[in-house]
């Protein structure tokens, strides 16, 4: 094991008694990273082996599971289908009618589960839309996932409403309307910081992020994105999950985003340090740090992988990026860095391994299907989980190892959690407790 994995695991493992469980608690878990403190995870499952529970979860949504103690939480919206009529009427003017998905009605909702079986607890409403805004056939109307802490949990569906739930009886405790156009759906995810809950609002028509006190919902600082120069609306457009960073004694939050990945206090929302990276638009993979760099991948148009020193201020585009790397870089899946590998997943399956300080490849393989899901390091083993509901296991390492490969029944766009010694996988009509059994 390389000295630096081995600190992480030994550092994040001392926190609590062996059989205590580090909690899952936001997308990628409780560092935003993917790496997960679970031990003894099945490397093989199907429908029928190493299944606990397999549950059918109401209404429709591909935001990720969070776990919390001994409860499951989702986000999913109950859609009323629109007419044929009222599909040709909000179609009319879109940009790329061919790809999205039209609702009448939709009641987003947040969905608490018991982690030992699947029992539903909780099943709340949290906001009634009529006629929302299509989404694309990729995405849903509940798609950022929700982040929790104890006694609380937070959900957000980009414009259509952020709200805070009393996680003991699913009680609503507020709701704050943050606006912004994204035309097909909302992506990103909400992350706390202290008392703050920051939420990214990269939309069409306007971009920028904002810290709401999490006890209220009130909004404590509000900051524009930089200028995106295009006139073209969908090329505004981003779904990128903020990461939380502490280096050299700064907190900061990076957010990428259509043309620029900024870095901002998450205290003030005064901007840090900001890094032009082209053209890119619509990225939704989430950044990662270490090695003193955030790793970001830049979206359509060239999708780059870029390695950026964390330590600037002011516009560092030309003193401050490390490396770059082209080449099945992913639009979707966010790439994950376990030691001194950096491994992302392409949409269309194809996964390579960088040396996280140079950016030299090692090596890339297709390991087959589309991928949405980001990739999952835990137990000695990394998870790519794709669309068409199977999922890939290899070993770590700067030599391409297969170690399995596991169908569930899709489609799957959420990125599993790991806890204890089990794996959460949600698909768009379950969730599945992946156990030794």
């Amino acid at each position: 094991m390389r000295p630096l994995l081995a600190t992480f695991l030994l550092a994040t493992l001392a926190v609590g008694p062996a059989d205590a469980a580090e909690d899952w608690p936001q997308f990628r878990g409780p560092r935003g990273d993917g790496l997960s403190t679970a031990t003894g995870l099945p490397a093989e499952w199907s429908e029928t082996r190493n299944v606990a529970w397999k549950v059918r979860t109401p209404g429709r949504g591909r935001s990720s599971p969070v776990v919390l103690g001994d409860r499951v939480w989702l986000t999913a919206a109950d859609e009323t289908p629109a007419s044929p009529e009222q599909i040709m009427l909000k179609l009319a003017d879109h940009p790329d009618p061919g790809q999205v998905y039209v609702a009448r009605r939709v009641s987003l909702r947040v969905i608490g589960l018991d982690r030992t079986d699947g029992k539903l607890l909780h099943d709340v409403e949290l906001f009634r839309v009529d006629d929302p805004e299509p989404v694309h056939r990729l995405n849903s109307y509940a798609t950022p996932t929700p982040v929790a802490e104890p006694g609380r949990v937070y959900c957000d569906f980009g414009a259509n409403g952020t709200a805070c739930v009393d996680a003991a009886g699913g009680r609503v405790l507020w709701k704050s309307l943050m606006p912004a156009e994204n035309l097909l759906g909302a992506g990103s995810s909400p992350v706390l910081f202290k008392d703050w809950l920051i939420v990214v609002r990269d939309g069409s028509d306007a971009q920028y992020v904002a810290g709401l006190d999490k006890t209220s919902g009130k909004t404590v600082w509000k900051t524009d994105r930089p200028p995106v120069q295009t006139e073209t609306r969908y090329e505004k457009k981003a779904y990128s999950t903020p990461l939380v960073v502490q280096s050299g004694g700064r907190a900061q939050i990076v957010v990428p985003g259509a043309q620029w990945v900024c870095s901002y206090d998450p205290a003030t929302g005064r901007e840090l340090w900001r890094v032009r990276h082209g053209k890119g638009f619509s990225l939704a993979p989430m950044p990662v740090y270490g090695h003193g760099m955030v790793y970001v991948c830049t979206g359509c148009n060239v999708a780059e992988l870029w390695a950026i020193r964390v330590d600037g201020h002011g516009d560092v585009s030309r003193t401050h990026v490390a490396w770059k790397a082209k080449g099945q870089i992913p639009l979707m899946s966010s790439p994950i860095l376990v030691g001194g590998e950096l491994y992302c997943v392409s949409d269309a399956g194809i996964v390579s391994c960088f040396d996280a300080a140079s950016g030299k490849l090692h090596w890339r393989e297709r390991i087959g299907g589309n991928y949405l899901a980001s990739p999952l390091y835990a137990d000695g083993k990394l998870y790519f989980s794709n669309w068409e509901g199977k999922t890939t296991v290899l070993a770590p390492g700067r030599k391409f190892t297969r170690l399995a490969q596991n169908q569930l029944e899709g489609p799957l766009a959420a990125t599993p959690a790991a806890v204890g010694s089990a794996l959460y996988l949600r698909t768009d009509t379950h969730l599945y407790c992946i156990r030794k059994q």
